[in-house]
């Protein structure tokens, strides 16, 4: 278990969208003849059907990775700011029995892709406000693949992926880096915010897995510093863990050579980025 390092809170998260409305235009009446019955209103478009293509073959299909750089851009900036929050004060929406090193990725990523509107930041907590746009390809509660955000099979995609279990709500740290993350790197410098570190460390037999969330620059007390980051440390029979914040930089002098971000350990896995952002 590493070492906690504490700082102090920020308010982050929330959001309001703004209402759509339809302009109808009405036809007057000939002033000559009877009035004629209005004409049915016309047919609401429906949203197109997701085409089903994996472009890249990475497994994930197109409509659920963020093509456009806004999109991608507000995803990083809500998923790192969800991440960091819960060092602070965890959100009471975040499932206590899905409290560990994975968890905090899965909670922060399913959050950041949410409406947030006032009824998220009720849900959420007090400590939050607006970080950027919503993502406006979709939402989880319109999202191509429902809640079952991460893929747990290897393989290009296929619609028959939509039904058989290849996706699910849940992905623990070995199925995030093997089928949802494409490796950057063992170099820091190639890292962005929102990537994610992965160690292994075959000598935990139940979990050898570890991940860790970079957040580059932090939004609370950074320092100056733009090597931040976040990661929960697990939970045991004794002990529920807890969420740790921590600069790379501190990390790489860890007294435990296997927890050290740099190529010269063999359990540090390196940096990944999730596929959605590709």
């Amino acid at each position: 278990m590493l070492p906690p390092l504490r700082l102090t809170l920020v308010p982050l998260l929330c959001i309001a969208a703004l209402p759509l409305f339809a302009a109808c235009r009405q036809t007057a009446a000939r002033p000559d003849a009877a009035a004629a019955p209005p004409p049915p209103p016309p047919a609401r478009a429906s949203a197109p059907a997701p085409v089903w293509n994996d472009s890249d073959s990475d497994g994930i299909p197109d409509p659920v990775e963020l093509r456009s750089y806004g999109d991608r851009e507000s995803f990083r900036e809500w998923f790192t700011a969800i991440a960091e929050a819960q060092f602070y004060d965890a959100s009471r929406e975040w499932n206590e029995g899905q409290r560990d090193c994975a968890g905090l990725v899965r909670f922060s990523w399913r959050e950041a892709l949410r409406r947030h509107d006032r009824a998220w930041l009720l849900r959420m907590g007090e400590s939050y406000d607006p970080v950027a746009p919503d993502v406006r390809a979709y939402t989880l509660e319109r999202s191509p693949v429902g809640e079952k955000l991460f893929r747990t099979a290897a393989g290009s995609f296929d619609a028959a992926n939509l039904s058989d279990g290849t996706f699910s709500e849940f992905a623990d740290a070995r199925t995030l880096k093997e089928f949802n993350s494409r490796f950057v790197g063992r170099d820091a410098g190639r890292a962005e915010a929102g990537d994610l570190l992965f160690f292994h460390q075959p000598w935990v037999q139940k979990y050898p897995y570890h991940v860790m969330l970079f957040l580059g620059r932090a939004r609370t007390d950074d320092g100056g510093a733009a090597d931040w980051l976040v990661y929960h440390t697990g939970s045991s029979a004794s002990d529920a863990g807890e969420v740790r914040k921590v600069r790379l930089s501190v990390l790489a002098r860890h007294p435990d050579p296997r927890w050290r971000p740099v190529a010269a350990n063999k359990n540090f896995l390196g940096f990944y980025r999730l596929k959605i952002l590709e």
